[in-house]
């Protein structure tokens, strides 16, 4: 497949996981703040470079932004290779990243609380990626057959 069709089927993926993460947000205090752990990581990032965001929607859109690049490109990756293996790989790559979310903030000195608050909401922060990467792979097999 075509690396265009893999980059449309990634923003699908990530597109999807920010509508479940958005709209989940809003109805609870209990479900993951991804969006939180992403500004953390964008100003900790631009303090290194001497730079500061004090606006927070511009935050909110920068990481926002960043995010969906970021998501695109790695779920991009479910369609390389053989077909075969989509499924396998969409699973795969949904558990990394999500278990990558729980497990590295703190190491990466950052606030892991807003994924790591509960059991619960490590879990949810797993399944939101999950659930990325397994709208990655049914686009991407919508696309495949509709040549």
């Amino acid at each position: 497949m075509s690396k265009l069709k893999n980059l449309i089927a990634g923003l699908a993926g990530a597109v999807a996981l920010n509508i479940l993460h958005e709209t989940l947000k809003k109805q609870s205090n209990d479900v993951p703040r991804i969006d939180l752990l992403g500004e953390d990581a964008v100003q900790r990032t631009l303090s290194y470079f001497g730079g500061h965001i004090d606006d927070k929607e511009t935050l909110y859109k920068a990481t926002l932004a960043g995010d969906i690049v970021g998501n695109t490109i790695y779920y991009s990756l479910i369609g390389a290779g053989q077909a075969k293996y989509l499924w396998p790989k969409a699973i795969f790559v949904g558990l990394s990243a999500g278990i990558g979310a729980v497990n590295l903030p703190k190491p990466m000195g950052l606030d892991e609380t807003p994924v790591t608050k509960t059991d619960e909401v490590k879990i949810l922060t797993v399944g939101y990626y999950l659930f990325g990467a397994l709208v990655t792979a049914a686009v991407v097999n919508l696309l495949k057959t509709s040549k």
